[in-house]
């Protein structure tokens, strides 16, 4: 069959006839490596269809994800840090504010907002790590208190979905005294006997869970989520000695009590309605209509 054999070995394409591949077609997934259309990739909430690796998404995935229609009204749209302490180090606080709203598109570093779940009314906040890593400031503080008051004055339940590195350090103890504001909220919530959950996404860190992100009635974890006070590699090199597999991660501290469910991003919307619906929130809505 000589009629079938190459006349030059291989396939040789030059290189100017070669055609790049467009940016934005593929997902690789950076637990696994493995690539996934980018369309696949986003129809399956951006979860890699081959290990379950959760990549981090922000408010706007997860308000579209939970929330019935993607129907939301949002509160508080335009508040925005200030600078009360001259901070600078590289850049002066005012131009890193700037550059991130700029390039993330968000004016802090958490959105709140009150929606629908399955029919049942919530007040949401949602943290945005794309805004200098989710850090709290001022505004995240003010932001997620006000969503609260809006939780109580409504009757409704209260969801916070963490995604921060901590306090955020341009703002020192202005940054500290958040904690202690949301957390007299949620005191101010469990008062009027509303329900409130918390959900733990990666990672949560820092001043975030050592205040609202661990005060939740009922805690959710997304899987693997890296969840902890200071970091893994700050902890070993204080008590110098290896950590646990797995340390930090939701299924550790699930393990340890303190978290109650890890659940899927698929599945988050129906284990939240389940979970108000132990509350009785159906029966406190019917009765407050």
């Amino acid at each position: 069959m000589s009629w079938f054999k190459r006349a030059t070995e291989g396939i040789r394409t030059e290189t100017k006839d070669k055609k790049p591949t467009p940016d934005g077609l593929w997902y690789k997934c950076k637990q696994c490596k493995t690539p996934t259309s980018t369309k696949e990739f986003e129809l399956n909430l951006c979860v890699c269809p081959n290990c379950g690796h959760h990549e981090r998404i922000g408010s706007k995935e997860y308000f579209a994800i939970l929330f019935d229609e993607g129907k939301f009204k949002e509160l508080d749209v335009d508040l925005s840090s200030g600078d009360p302490l001259k901070f600078e180090d590289t850049k002066t606080y005012p131009d890193r504010v700037k550059a991130s709203k700029t390039k993330s598109g968000l004016t802090d570093a958490v959105r709140t907002a009150v929606g629908k779940i399955n029919g049942l009314k919530v007040s949401m906040a949602v943290m945005d790590f794309a805004f200098i890593g989710g850090s709290m400031g001022s505004v995240v503080g003010e932001k997620i208190a006000r969503a609260i008051d809006k939780a109580i004055e409504l009757k409704i339940p209260m969801i916070i979905i963490s995604k921060s590195g901590g306090a955020r350090m341009m703002e020192a103890a202005f940054s500290l005294m958040q904690m202690a504001k949301t957390s007299a909220k949620l005191a101010l919530l469990a008062e009027e006997k509303l329900p409130y959950i918390s959900v733990l996404t990666d990672p949560t860190t820092g001043g975030i869970t050592a205040s609202f992100a661990m005060l939740g009635d009922i805690n959710i974890a997304e899987p693997k989520a890296l969840i902890g006070f200071a970091g893994p590699r700050v902890i070993k090199e204080t008590i110098g000695k290896d950590l646990p597999e797995g340390f930090q991660r939701s299924e550790f501290l699930q393990e340890k009590g303190f978290v109650d469910f890890i659940v899927e991003r698929k599945d988050l919307k129906q284990k939240i309605h389940n979970v108000l619906n132990i509350f009785g929130t159906h029966k406190r809505m019917a009765k407050t209509q």
